[in-house]
Formats: C-alpha cells, structure tokens, sequence
C-alpha cells in the first residue's frame, strides 16, 4: 500500500444510496479512482472495509436514526477533511422537508402506526452538518458525473473543492434560453445552484431544484413573484421545498410570522 495516497472512506446514511452509485458509475475512470487514492472504506464497492484514521471521507445520506449519530461522530473524529455528498447529506434531502416536529412525528406515525422500534430509535431527518463540522459540500440529487470528478481530482492534489456560488439562471443566459418565469412557468433556476448546467431548462423543462439551493437566494422575491403570477401558496412552498431540506425552514417561518 502506497501510504503517500490520500485515504479516503466513502460511507452511507440514510438515502437512496444513488451518490455512491453514481461512483461507481464512472466506469471508464473507476480503475484510475481506485488507483489514485487508498480507497479504504466504500461498502458499495469493496467488502475489506477498514475503520481506520482517514484523510478525507466523503458522506452521503442524512441523519435519521440514533446509531447514525454515533456513526457520523466516529467518522468525523478519525477524519482530517469530512464532505457532505448529494442533497440528504448537504440539506437533508427530500425527506426533511418535513421540519415541524409535529407534523414529523404525524407523519411517522402515519407510517409505521405504534410498533416500536428496538433496532434503533429514529430520528427526525437533518443534514449530517447539524451534528457534525462539514469541510466541503458538493450538492446534487445525485451528484453529477462530472462534479465528482473534479472534487476527487482536487482532494487527491490536496487542493480545496469548488464551490457552486451562482444560480442556474446564469447558465440559462449563456445559453441564450428563454426564461420560463416570463412565461408564468415555475421555475426554481434563481434559487438553485448550477452546477446542472441548466440541463431541464435547454429542454424547456423548468428546474424543480434538485441541485439544492445556491448561497445567497433571494427567495423572498421568488416567493412573492410566484404569488403575484398566481400559484398557490402551498404549492408554492411544496415546490420551494422539496429540495431544500432543512436550509429553506427558517424562511418559511418568516412568511407565517409575516402573516399574522
């Protein structure tokens, strides 16, 4: 083992597991991913997995149960750098939109009815930076191909990751498309992070966020034009939501605040 390659462990909370798949997706750059870095701990792809100190560790998935909590502190205490990979990890995913403990907690029950359970207690879904410091974020639902790429390419050459500052609106601009606002379509493009590059849009679909959302959104003005374009307000929320996890609540009490 060549102990001048970064160790890197790749680990899976809740989720889809689809960022880790998405790894093992690049096929053609699997074998040269394997050989560049000391790969030590990636249940999807190896089964000698070692628990060891690591360099950097990439993380997917979000916190939903107790036994991921210890997990993800035990990750964060052996690792030099910790990456949040794809939107459950960044924001929580899809399935914390849910933010109210009430209506989780409803919901929950709604499900699984009064059996308890004894494997371990869940939790109520939060991105792994609510229990833990995150070095770098690299967003997506899954990630993209190419996004991976480059943020493994730079870890390896121990040089920081790239960050994702602008909304997709700016891509749809370069690409001279029309903008489907204009044309009373919600579209999520000025709140999300483009790292898509605009791909539903240049197809005249509109973008439902699912690169979560771009630092710095100005999401009062969104929410308002919506309004004023006539949508209602639930749908509104719904759609504002969906991939934005736990990030976009703190708004979402403002608006209620607003209206009493």
């Amino acid at each position: 083992m060549n102990k001048d390659k970064v160790k890197i462990g790749i680990y899976e909370l809740t989720g889809c597991a689809g960022d880790a798949l998405l790894i093992l997706d690049c096929e053609n750059e699997l074998l040269d991913i394997f050989k560049a870095a000391d790969i030590q701990s990636f249940s999807m792809a190896k089964s000698d997995n070692i628990d060891g100190n690591l360099d950097v560790v990439l993380v997917e998935g979000s916190v939903s149960t107790e036994r991921e909590v210890e997990e993800l502190k035990d990750i964060r205490k052996r690792s030099q750098l910790v990456v949040a990979i794809g939107l459950c990890a960044t924001v929580g995913g899809i399935q914390a939109r849910f933010t109210n403990p009430k209506e989780w907690e409803k919901n929950f029950k709604k499900v699984y009815g009064d059996v308890k359970m004894e494997h371990t207690p869940p939790l109520q879904s939060k991105p792994i930076d609510d229990y833990v410091k995150v070095d770098y974020y690299l967003p997506g639902c899954p990630i993209g191909k190419e996004q991976f790429l480059h943020l493994f390419t730079r870890i390896v050459k121990g040089a920081p990751p790239e960050k994702y500052p602008r909304p997709v609106c700016v891509t749809c601009k370069f690409k001279e498309n029309d903008c489907l606002l204009n044309r009373d379509i919600l579209c999520l493009g000025p709140l999300t992070a483009d790292g898509c590059g605009a791909a539903c849009i240049s197809h005249n679909l509109p973008c439902v966020g699912c690169w979560g959302p771009v630092e710095g959104a100005n999401l009062t003005s969104e929410y308002y034009l919506l309004k004023e374009k006539g949508f209602d307000v639930e749908y509104i929320k719904k759609k504002m939501a969906n991939y934005s996890g736990t990030k976009i609540a703190e708004f979402f009490e403002k608006i209620k605040e607003e209206k009493k």
